[in-house]
Order: structure tokens, then sequence, then C-alpha cells
């Protein structure tokens, strides 16, 4: 096995590598990098000190987003989670940005830090801005994604793909923040985060993510 993940298992951005990876049928091993206390040696792999990085063989690569795309190309043979066309994979692309440039602030770095990484530092849950996230700002986005959605399944092309890996990646994050969509006011979203959960490589991941919570929730 010579694909390393280096990265925290609650960050999206390490789940959404983890899951690219095993969707696409890559073994690989993930090596625990704490975002706020890495060591040294991590520098080497990213100066920007940002999870996560990989290692495959002698070749190291950091960003989640750079690192799905380079698995893409690396066996072309395999099935695509990128596109197949220009159309499709400039789609995903937006998608895949909108879920880590616009959901990401609120979903993980607002109602997720603030509900569970907070009071593990030590420090208050700000429920003001977590009621701000989810009442006043999250909802214009979700408004978005149940349209770009439509009839479909999967978001681009009734395909399952980076764009629907990145955004569930997201929204798990918001569960275990102990928040959830609306199911009633975004239902084709809700639905497709749902069945998004049911593949087994995701099933997989969020199983021991909630073991880790569970540990973190007993220490507490």
């Amino acid at each position: 096995m010579s694909l390393v993940v280096f990265g925290a298992p609650l960050s999206p951005f390490v789940r959404k590598v983890r899951l690219f990876a095993a969707e696409k049928g890559f073994d690989y091993q993930l090596e625990n990098v704490n975002p706020f206390n890495q060591p040294d040696w991590y520098r080497e792999l990213n100066p920007l000190r940002r999870v996560p990085a990989i290692r495959d063989g002698d070749f190291t690569l950091a960003d989640s987003s750079v690192i799905c795309h380079y698995l893409e190309d690396r066996d072309p043979q395999r099935a695509p989670l990128c596109g197949t066309g220009a159309e499709s994979r400039a789609r995903i692309n937006w998608l895949e940005k909108y879920a880590d440039y616009e959901l990401a602030p609120l979903t993980t770095f607002t109602v997720f830090r603030n509900r569970l990484l907070k009071p593990l530092m030590g420090k208050v849950c700000d429920e003001v801005a977590v009621k701000g996230a989810m009442q006043e700002k999250l909802p214009e986005h979700f408004d978005y994604l149940e349209k770009c959605l439509g009839e479909q399944q999967w978001f681009i092309d009734d395909r399952f793909s980076l764009a629907d890996i990145a955004i569930a990646c997201q929204l798990v994050n918001l569960r275990h923040g102990e928040e959830e969509l609306d199911a009633q006011r975004w239902p084709k979203l809700a639905a497709h985060f749902e069945r998004t959960l049911t593949r087994p490589a995701l099933a997989e991941i969020v199983q021991g993510e909630l073991q880790i919570i569970a540990k973190i929730m007993a220490k507490r």
C-alpha cells in the first residue's frame, strides 16, 4: 500500500479525500495529523500547514481538491468521478468549490467548531453564531443546491461524482455539530444526503468518526 493520507478524521477535507480514494478503489492508509498541533515534518508536505496531504510512493501533494484530481488522473481506467467532458468537469469543479468555500465556513468552521471543538478545548460555544449560520446564512445555500439537484439523484449528469462527495462531506460535519437539514424545506437535498450516507465507503468512514466523537464526549 503506497498511498498515505495525512490528516484528522473529522476534517471534511480529509474525509473528502478518503471517500474519493475509496470510491475510486484505491487502498490507502490514514495517518493522523492534528491540525492544531502538527509535527514539524508536516511542513515538508504542506507549507501552508493545512490538512490533508498525501504521500504516494515518493510523490507528495497537498490540498483536498488537488489530491482528488490527481487521483482521478493517476489511473484513468477507473470509473471517473470528476466528469467525462468539459462541461461536466466544470460543473463538478464549481460545486466542489461551492462546498469548500461557501458551505465549509458555516457547516464546519461555525456549527461543527462551536458545538464540538470549542468545548473540547475548554472554550464556550457561540450559539449566536450557530443560530446565525443555521437560520440566516445556510438557507440560501441549501436553496441553491436544492435547485441544482432538481429531479436527479446525483448533482451532475445524474452520476455520483466529486460534487456529491464534497457537499455530503460538509453536511456530515453539520450533523456532527448536532444540526440537520430540514427535510421538509429541502427534501431533495436531504434525500441526496441520506442516499450518499448509505454508500458503503462513506458509511464506514462515518461510523469510525462517530466512535471518535463518542470518545471525545466521554472525556468531556
